[in-house]
């Protein structure tokens, strides 16, 4: 070969060895169907930080799930109202989880559950992202953080998750915070992938966004939450259940209603088909069963919620890996656990969500 044939093919070589990565990040995307995964709780509240584990994402890894979401409150590393200044100790944790879900292959989805000016859980924030300009500034600002934070990391490893369940808002509402904070994160991020929360807790579509491209729209499975939040006291307070605890049973009939896997099929059906007609992408950013329903009701009932997404090729996430809805240290009286390298694993939970990945 000449010198000039050479130096034109090292040329082109090393053209493809420094791709621009994000443009690498708009071609290789994620196959948001295969999601299969867990919540993790480590910042979900703030007061009791718990630093994310190596060893959870190899579990879950060596398991065969692929995903993981991180709902995070700001509270642990901002005050409300000191949205411009974060704790770089706890952000720090957040990029070795992030690092670890690309080490074992596991997509990681941040999450803001808490965000400046808005958590569906209380108490309400001091300020209202959808009616005060600081609060939604500062969202904007620490969205804008994490993306330039991981704006080498390919949405093939990390999505953007931007608020948890919103309700109680208009739909024009809703759409005026997504598109400023889809705004900020694609200034820094141009092509990272985004999933927005449906309106009314996930139950339904933001419809008037289309023109956004690489957005998610998450949905639930907690219907019905006679069994998904039995005596949860988040969702029922002190009030009396209807059925008793040794008589709930799946399928169910209550209130005058006939609950079974057809009820779920068509309640996602019901509420996703206008999104779909789009062209739109759905996942379950959460669903689960509380450890108070009968372990054997809840392993029908969530039998049957697989079973709908496995039809409608959706993604899930349970809600969550560690607690009262997951497959460890979840406090159910009712099941005979598993040691697991000090905790107490229902193998038949795992079993269970393992046939359907």
């Amino acid at each position: 070969m000449e010198r000039r044939d050479f130096l034109r093919s090292a040329a082109l070589a090393g053209t493809a060895l420094f791709i621009d990565p994000q443009r690498l990040m708009a071609r290789r995307r994620p196959d948001i169907g295969a999601w299969r995964g867990f919540n993790l709780l480590n910042y979900f509240t703030a007061g009791y930080p718990e630093p994310f584990r190596e060893e959870e994402f190899q579990w879950m890894a060596q398991w065969g799930f692929n995903f993981v979401r991180l709902p995070l409150s700001y509270w642990n590393w901002s005050r409300p109202g000191e949205y411009y200044e974060m704790d770089e100790h706890v952000l720090q944790d957040i990029d070795r989880a992030v690092e670890w879900g690309r080490r074992y292959g596991i997509h990681v989805c941040i999450n803001l559950h808490r965000a400046p000016g808005y958590c569906v859980n209380p108490p309400a924030e001091p300020q209202n992202i959808f009616e005060d300009a600081e609060a939604l500034d500062g969202c904007a600002h620490q969205w804008t953080v994490f993306a330039r934070r991981y704006r080498r990391v390919s949405s093939r490893h990390l999505s953007f998750n931007l608020l948890n369940e919103v309700a109680r808002v208009k739909a024009e509402d809703y759409e005026r915070i997504v598109r400023r904070l889809v705004g900020a994160i694609r200034d820094v991020s141009p092509h990272r992938l985004i999933l927005i929360d449906g309106l009314d807790w996930g139950g339904r579509p933001l419809l008037s966004v289309p023109d956004l491209p690489d957005i998610i729209q998450c949905g639930r499975g907690y219907q019905p939450m006679l069994i998904s939040h039995y005596e949860a006291s988040w969702t029922f307070g002190d009030k009396p259940m209807p059925i008793p605890r040794h008589q709930l049973t799946w399928p169910l009939d209550a209130d005058g209603q006939h609950y079974d896997r057809q009820y779920l099929l068509q309640m996602q059906e019901h509420s996703w088909t206008p999104l779909l007609q789009q062209g739109g992408k759905v996942f379950i950013g959460e669903f689960g069963c509380h450890n108070r329903t009968p372990h054997a009701v809840a392993l029908a009932w969530l039998r049957d919620n697989l079973d709908v997404f496995r039809q409608l090729g959706w993604g899930w996430a349970l809600w969550n890996l560690r607690g009262s809805f997951g497959i460890l240290d979840s406090g159910r009286d009712d099941v005979e656990y598993e040691d697991f390298h000090g905790h107490r694993l229902d193998r038949q939970m795992l079993r269970l969500l393992q046939e359907n990945l």
